[in-house]
């Protein structure tokens, strides 16, 4: 404690060991800290919750493929079964930015890199270029928070992710 009577120094955020994934714990055969619970009753699958009118409105430039991002993304922590830990306001925020960055990606495809400056005309940078990566970088962000859950919470091994769809489709409809 300083001379004032504030606390400072000590640990710094991040600082020290990081947090082994559940899956690679229980292969290693340590103690993962499990809870186990009673046997649950039977209870019926769980359906996928009605889509937001937001994901599915008809856009002025492209289209929007918000809703499939989030049935995707949606079956894909189903069937990992950590669809209970993700916050479903998360998937909506990433399916929607991702279909951003989709159609952004589509417009600059069809328009080109190079835009007209509104007052002198000059040829400028195009501004759908700089939205895309920021939409990008937002995506990533996103994915990598649900990831993580994922990752800490998920007792079984997998492979793939709803971002290889992603990226699929948006070479496809690119023509590659």
């Amino acid at each position: 404690m300083a001379k004032d009577g504030t606390s400072r120094g000590g640990a710094r955020a991040g600082a020290g060991r990081k947090k082994k994934d559940l899956t690679d714990r229980i292969l290693e055969g340590k103690t993962a800290s499990i809870i186990n619970l009673p046997e649950a009753p039977e209870l019926e699958g769980v359906q996928m919750p009605e889509i937001k009118s937001f994901m599915t409105d008809e856009q002025r430039m492209g289209s929007l493929c918000a809703a499939e991002i989030y049935q995707e993304t949606w079956q894909w922590l189903r069937d990992r079964g950590v669809l209970n830990i993700v916050n479903p306001q998360l998937i909506e925020q990433y399916a929607m930015s991702a279909a951003r960055w989709i159609q952004l990606e589509q417009i600059t495809s069809e328009y080109g890199f190079i835009s007209k400056h509104p007052t002198t005309g000059a040829a400028i940078a195009s501004p759908f270029v700089s939205m895309a990566q920021a939409y990008n970088k937002q995506t990533q962000q996103l994915w990598y928070q649900i990831f993580q859950l994922v990752k800490e919470n998920c007792s079984t091994p997998f492979s793939g992710t709803p971002q290889d769809d992603v990226m699929e489709r948006l070479l496809s409809e690119c023509g590659y």
